[in-house]
């Protein structure tokens, strides 16, 4: 059927369906006492009308948008790309639009992202703070769900995280289980939260094995492959020698370690161990592949989604929600168990 030369309106579709407007206003809105007959009618003429709905006329009678934002810290990086892609999987389904904004781990631009959101009369919002002040989310006025390591800092905020406890004894474990007693810990700038997570979940899990957690070496460096690089190069220069294991925050960190081995003639995992964390896709393709911790990225975003809905809908109990992660075994890590036994029987 030839489309309409002007805009469609919902007389045509209603025309086209051979129904009331009224009952395409209905469908249109997943009205519950819709036949879904008729609801499938009414959406093959939207779509042969070429038929788009005005969601501000649509917001002004509801008082929703249909739409929501998601501020991530950085979309570069895969992990967030994969949360990003979780949120907007699930609000696909709902019938929601998603705005995606970038904060750089940037106060002021975060500021800017939520005033953006604000002024778009968007019905809520999916956010991973980057600043310990709650006064942007204050003002922002509208829900709002929490993700990531920073969301701990407001424990009376509904919000949707990784299990980083969880994580890190997963990883603690596996190293233990081939022989690496003493990793380096290759953490990220003292700035941010995650590394305290991070580094509280390592001390429990010392301590818990009658450990002294200050013997572990650790490192500092930026979230990224740069950063990953830069730190790997100091710590190869004050190493005694011998086979090393770094136990890295993030993969980024961890691929970017790898290549500083390489570089300096080392063969991993032979002369190197290393174990990653977040399971971004790249590690998988690495060489060898990356040995990491798998952070359920797009889980977090569904999730997020769902917890979103309930704050609009204001069924939400403002709870923590922490899911769990997943060993990825490849081939970055080697098995150094038998050395360590000749070592005890000697």
């Amino acid at each position: 059927m030839r489309r309409l030369e002007r805009r469609p309106t919902i007389i045509d579709v209603a025309r086209l369906a051979g129904v009331s407007k009224s009952t395409v206003a209905r469908a249109l809105s997943d009205g519950a006492e819709i036949n879904p007959k008729t609801r499938e009618a009414v959406l093959a003429a939207a779509r042969t009308a070429g038929y788009e709905r005005n969601h501000l006329a649509v917001g002004m009678r509801s008082g929703r948008s249909g739409m929501i934002g998601l501020v991530i810290p950085d979309i570069a990086n895969p992990f967030w790309a994969e949360v990003a892609r979780g949120a907007q999987d699930r609000a696909e389904e709902h019938g929601i639009s998603l705005l995606v904004f970038s904060s750089n781990w940037d106060h002021d631009r975060e500021a800017r992202h939520l005033a953006a959101l604000r002024q778009a009369r968007v019905d809520g919002a999916i956010i991973n703070p980057v600043a310990d002040s709650f006064d942007d989310l204050d003002r922002f006025g509208l829900p709002f769900v929490l993700i990531g390591s920073s969301a701990e800092r407001f424990p009376e905020t509904s919000s949707v995280g990784s299990d980083i406890a969880q994580a890190v004894r997963l990883g603690l474990d596996n190293l233990v289980s081939r022989g690496h007693d003493m990793p380096y810990l290759l953490l990220g700038t003292k700035a941010r939260i995650a590394r305290a997570r991070f580094l509280r979940a390592v001390y429990d899990h010392c301590i818990a094995r009658d450990v002294d957690p200050a013997v572990l070496p650790t490192e500092d460096g930026d979230y990224t492959v740069e950063g990953g690089r830069a730190a790997m190069s100091r710590i190869l220069a004050r190493h005694p020698g011998g086979h090393i294991s770094i136990f890295a925050a993030n993969d980024l960190m961890a691929l970017g370690a790898m290549l500083t081995a390489r570089e300096q003639g080392l063969n991993c995992p032979d002369d190197v161990s290393i174990l990653g964390f977040d399971g971004v896709p790249a590690g998988e393709f690495s060489w060898p592949g990356l040995t990491t911790i798998e952070k359920p990225a797009r889980a977090i975003g569904r999730r997020a989604f769902d917890s979103l809905s309930e704050e609009i809908a204001g069924r939400a109990d403002h709870s923590r929600i922490y899911l769990p992660c997943r060993l990825l075994e490849r081939g970055s890590l080697a098995d150094r168990a038998p050395v360590q036994r000749r070592r005890e029987v000697a």
